[in-house]
């Protein structure tokens, strides 16, 4: 049963931090390159962040580059988003996703569509 488990959600003023966890299970974790998306009410959902499975590579939306970074911990079968000088904009549900691995090919992990599993996401919620 493949799962992913958000948490570290919640409330924060503008300028304040959050760490967000993505917990994995049920597919081989190492071999999966992870994204963070989010989804604001009435908006379309949009990426954030991604770490290749390897964790060599990493990418950002424009929006969030300098002050969000994602990382990964393999042992833990665990994906992070530390988000850094948070602004209103930034509120939304924030979604982590996964794609496994399957040869030596090309991934674009900014879109949407190349993720086969998804968490039911964690609430962040910035005041100005």
């Amino acid at each position: 049963q493949v799962q992913l488990v958000e948490s570290g959600g919640g409330l924060v003023q503008a300028g304040g931090s959050l760490r967000l966890s993505c917990a994995a299970s049920g597919f081989t974790f190492s071999s999966t390159a992870m994204g963070w998306f989010r989804q604001a009410p009435g908006k379309e959902r949009e990426f954030v962040a991604a770490i290749s499975w390897r964790g060599v590579s990493t990418y950002y939306a424009g929006s969030v580059k300098g002050r969000f970074t994602i990382s990964r911990d393999n042992a833990k079968n665990t994906v992070y988003l530390q988000l850094n000088s948070l602004k209103p904009e930034d509120t939304a549900v924030y979604l982590c996703a996964a794609r496994p691995r399957r040869g030596s090919v090309v991934v674009d992990l900014t879109a949407r569509y190349e993720y086969d599993y998804w968490g039911q996401g964690t609430q962040v919620t910035v005041s100005s």
